[in-house]
């Protein structure tokens, strides 16, 4: 990769979005901040310096996606990265959430990343190659109660990165999956980004409250997360897993395919997980 790379990063005011912009921009590197809460966003990149620029985009708006690209390349030349970070989760369990919800995790989750990867790839293959990360969740094969629609959107994140990168095999263009377990976000507090405004149900917010203090007790820092990346991108590794417990989750899942058993909850058979599982059964009482 580029010394000076440059780097689009959706969902870029906070949490690993953030993160990653630091760490790129500590080391040299180029950034965009896109992110829907463009004052946030401007606000970041006054810390950064020059090297950090902002941008106004809801990733839910193609013609959006190929309009803050436009700004990038005429900024800054070129972007060899684009990280579509960007997510949400409305709390609660299927049947409580309304079509509302489940359509704004729709369209953020997944049409999102799927309009900044129809916008960005043409752009990478023709300036000679770059990367993509798409970000989903370990939620996508070891979910918890109160996350099945989110769970889905993110299972399929995973199906979308893995069939792109079988598609772009000899472009140039390198394809990562980003699965983190908790990581110190406000992806439980996603509420505040409702088109509606509307506050969670009671219910909701008894399932979801346990979720967010095991999040904080539990949760890496983003800055962690933001080097794997890096890292990852270095190695040309597709899979990116933040925890070492990830691959024991997805092993406990695969051993009950193999048996034919019914799912286990992975979170309580793995030292080190006690506590998530535990929020897991908090949430219900």
């Amino acid at each position: 990769m580029r010394p000076d790379a440059v780097f689009f990063v959706t969902g870029a005011a906070h949490g690993i979005g953030a993160a990653f912009a630091r760490l790129a921009t500590g080391r040299g590197a180029q950034v965009v901040l896109a992110d829907v809460d463009e004052d946030s966003a401007r606000a970041l990149a006054g810390t950064l310096g020059a090297r950090a620029h902002a941008v106004a985009l809801d990733v839910r708006d193609e013609g959006a996606w190929q309009r803050a690209l436009d700004e990038a390349w005429t900024r800054f030349g070129r972007v060899d990265v684009v990280v579509n970070n960007a997510g949400l989760l409305h709390g609660g369990e299927l049947l409580e959430q309304s079509a509302e919800q489940l359509r704004h995790m729709l369209d953020v989750n997944l049409l999102g990343v799927a309009y900044g990867l129809r916008a960005a790839v043409p752009r990478l293959a023709r300036q000679g190659g770059g990367h993509v990360v798409d970000v989903a969740s370990l939620a996508a094969y070891v979910p918890l109660k109160g996350q099945a629609f989110y769970s889905a959107t993110k299972h399929a994140v995973v199906g979308l990165s893995e069939s792109l990168y079988r598609e772009l095999e000899g472009t140039g263009v390198g394809v990562h999956c980003l699965c983190p377990n908790l990581v110190r976000t406000k992806i439980f507090h996603s509420e505040r980004n409702r088109d509606d405004g509307a506050a969670m149900k009671p219910s909701q917010t008894a399932t979801i409250a346990p979720l967010r203090e095991a999040i904080s007790a539990l949760g890496i820092p983003p800055d962690q997360v933001a080097a794997d990346i890096v890292d990852a991108m270095r190695a040309n590794r597709f899979w990116i897993f933040t925890h070492e417990t990830t691959k024991q989750s997805l092993a406990v899942r695969y051993a009950d395919i193999e048996a034919g058993r019914n799912p286990s909850n992975a979170y309580a058979r793995i030292e080190g997980l006690e506590g998530l599982a535990r929020a897991e059964q908090e949430s219900r009482s």
